[in-house]
């Protein structure tokens, strides 16, 4: 895919580019280097929303109970996307 204006200069996205290798039969597609294409560029999300679903995922794994990382988690763009 050819790279478009939202992802000139962009690295590519690495969970978008484990799901392209994926669809590729577990090869890398040749098109993705390191820029990203439209296939892999960033999704533009708030980076506290990020960072509250980041907490809530830590703090589950150290005090053992639910703190609603998946509600978090899910609220969160699909990174691996087939669009």
């Amino acid at each position: 895919m050819a790279d478009d204006n939202k992802s000139a200069g962009q690295q590519p996205e690495a969970l978008a580019t484990f799901a392209a290798s994926a669809r590729n039969d577990g090869r890398k597609p040749d098109d993705i280097g390191l820029t990203a294409t439209a296939e892999t560029q960033p999704f533009a999300t708030v980076p506290e929303q990020k960072a509250d679903a980041a907490t809530k995922v830590l703090r589950e794994g150290v005090l053992g109970r639910d703190q609603g990382a998946d509600e978090a988690v899910d609220s969160l763009p699909d990174r691996t996307r087939t669009d």
